[in-house]
């Protein structure tokens, strides 16, 4: 009987070494399954591998921007201050003693007194919610019409179409300034509605107009085409397939078109067309500080600078949000 060898057992040293070799493929094919089931997957693509649409790729890119979290971060401090400005500017706005007029900052009061004797600090954050509220009310009014008439247009094109365009050329042709002038100098109400229905009077043509070409532009692609010959209904092909792929270009005018609307508010204001007093308005006070700029210029340069950093946030938002809905720039 031959003589057994420490190493020839019943599983044998070739057995041993199999089952090694055979460990280390299990777990390299362990490996391998795990890669394969990681989250995510190629370039626009979503976790679950399907294609990701143009509005989660714009969050993607708007998350990642910085020019629209600092926008955005802006916008919505201003907001706040709008609905709730005791939590940062506990006074009246309309409490003014004429024994402090045109008086510098003192503590309680860091931007000062204007010439009525009224904080100026209080007064520029209670401004913020005339400007928010005109300008956030005036885009919606706008995008809506606009867009609305315009969509329409570019869809059933005809005699529709050409009547709108000879109008918006109209509306295009009628300065805004002198429009206001005209338009809301017959207006006795100091409230914020007839500044609104004015910039809604004047600036749905450019929404319209580029609706229109959107919505051109949209009706011609190939699912359009397949869902009217399916025998798809107009409002069907509006609602479903065209204005999603159309609406992108109008959310981006009429954000940038928010802050010059804040702006135009400013404007009319200031040449006392706009809102009036007892009304709190940065225009109003822009105005009312314009004849004290060398004595007290403190009282021009806080509502000033407000309204300054005000419109660059909105204009800023809409530059990002441009660049994330442009394909082009992907």
């Amino acid at each position: 009987m031959p003589e057994q060898k420490p190493w020839d057992d019943a599983t044998g040293g070739g057995a041993i070494s199999g089952a090694g070799a055979g460990g280390a493929m299990d777990l390299a094919m362990d490996e391998g399954t795990t890669l394969e089931k990681t989250p995510g997957g190629p370039e626009g693509t979503g976790p679950t591998g399907r294609p990701r649409s143009l509005w989660s790729d714009a969050w993607r890119d708007l998350r990642r921007n910085p020019v629209f979290i600092v926008s955005g971060l802006l916008i919505l401090f201003l907001v706040v201050i709008s609905v709730w400005p005791s939590l940062i500017a506990t006074q009246d706005p309309l409490d003014c003693d004429l024994a402090r007029a045109q008086e510098g900052s003192r503590p309680g009061h860091p931007f000062g007194f204007d010439g009525q004797g009224c904080d100026v600090y209080t007064r520029t954050v209670h401004g913020a919610r005339t400007s928010v509220t005109v300008g956030v009310l005036s885009t919606l009014g706008v995008s809506l019409l606009g867009g609305v008439l315009g969509g329409l247009a570019g869809f059933f094109g005809g005699a529709w179409d050409a009547v709108l365009s000879r109008i918006t050329d109209i509306f295009f042709g009628i300065p805004v300034v002198l429009g206001g002038l005209v338009f809301l100098s017959v207006v006795t109400s100091s409230t914020v509605w007839p500044v609104i229905g004015f910039i809604v009077l004047l600036g749905w043509p450019q929404i319209a107009r580029i609706a229109r070409g959107s919505v051109i532009t949209a009706k011609q692609n190939d699912y359009v085409q397949a869902a009217r010959a399916l025998g798809a209904s107009n409002s069907r092909m509006l609602l479903r397939h065209i204005t999603p792929n159309a609406i992108a270009p109008v959310i981006v005018v009429a954000t940038i078109a928010l802050g010059t609307y804040i702006s135009l508010e400013a404007t009319l204001s200031y040449l006392g067309v706009g809102l009036k007093p007892p009304a709190v308005s940065w225009g109003i006070d822009i105005s009312a500080a314009s004849q004290y700029v060398r004595n007290a210029p403190h009282m021009l340069l806080w509502p000033a600078g407000a309204l300054a950093v005000t419109v660059l946030a909105f204009i800023m938002l809409g530059d990002a949000v441009r660049d994330a809905l442009d394909p082009k720039l992907r």
